[in-house]
């Protein structure tokens, strides 16, 4: 269901969902070596999958109401989510080989690139368009570039349908099921993750610290998006509040972990 949500509401990816709840690694290799075991793959994948189906189709409009109807509690508790998940993710970077200073530019440089998607993001409007106007070519290579938010994390797949001016339509296709607009676009994301895998894969089977580095960048660049601002002192209270929420809910599978 994280990655679900990543897929429904602006400013949150999917990735850094899956990052932040652990299950990043476990669903890129199982993924990619489907075949070589799939009773074990097959285990792992159906709840996850069945829980992005779940958080896409049956709660999206729930989910969309949440996000809008409380947007200081709600943005402030995955940014407790974010906050909580850093130590662990700072501890896997630093698992295999241990710290070394030159990582941190890796950090920077993709905390840097996270944060003038976040701006660019800020500067777009979500443009009204006819749901039907799309080709299925277009609509094809949209999920393919769409692919790219829900793989890396802390790109954003709504900034890059809001790019490709689709997102109103994709919205609107979600909570109508509307099959001609979504089939295509399924398509071409599923090609395009499949591609954005093996790459995510070959990086960190070979350059494990600094792709993770650049994932907590990522990770933590999204906040900027997710934050509301503060404007009265109810605001402040309810942010808090979310904020605990949030790390409590990331911290206890955490510790669980230890």
């Amino acid at each position: 269901m994280p990655s679900g949500a990543g897929a429904i509401l602006p400013g949150i990816s999917s990735g850094v969902l899956c990052v932040i709840f652990g299950i990043y690694e476990t669903l890129l290799n199982c993924t990619l070596n489907f075949f070589k075991n799939i009773k074990y793959n097959f285990k792992l994948l159906f709840p996850i999958g069945l829980g992005t189906l779940v958080g896409i189709i049956l709660l999206g409009n729930i989910l969309k109401y949440v996000f809008y109807a409380y947007p200081v509690q709600t943005k402030f508790m995955f940014i407790g989510l974010i906050i909580g998940s850093v130590p662990e993710l700072f501890k896997k970077a630093n698992s295999k080989k241990g710290f070394k200073l030159g990582y941190l530019i890796y950090f920077i440089l993709s905390f840097s690139v996270g944060v003038l998607l976040v701006l660019l993001e800020k500067k777009l409007n979500f443009s009204e368009n006819n749901i039907s106007q799309f080709s299925f070519a277009y609509l094809l290579i949209s999920g393919f570039f769409m692919s790219a938010g829900v793989i890396i994390p802390g790109v954003s797949s709504t900034l890059i349908l809001i790019l490709m001016g689709v997102y109103d339509a994709y919205l609107l296709s979600v909570s109508s099921l509307y099959i001609p607009f979504l089939l295509p676009l399924g398509i071409g994301l599923i090609i395009g993750s499949f591609i954005c895998m093996k790459l995510i894969k070959f990086l960190l089977d070979n350059y494990y610290s600094q792709t993770f580095y650049c994932i907590i960048g990522f990770t933590l660049g999204s906040i900027f998006v997710l934050y509301p601002g503060i404007s009265c002192l109810n605001d402040a209270i309810l942010g808090a509040l979310g904020l605990l929420l949030g790390l409590s809910i990331i911290m206890l599978p955490l510790g669980d972990k230890s």
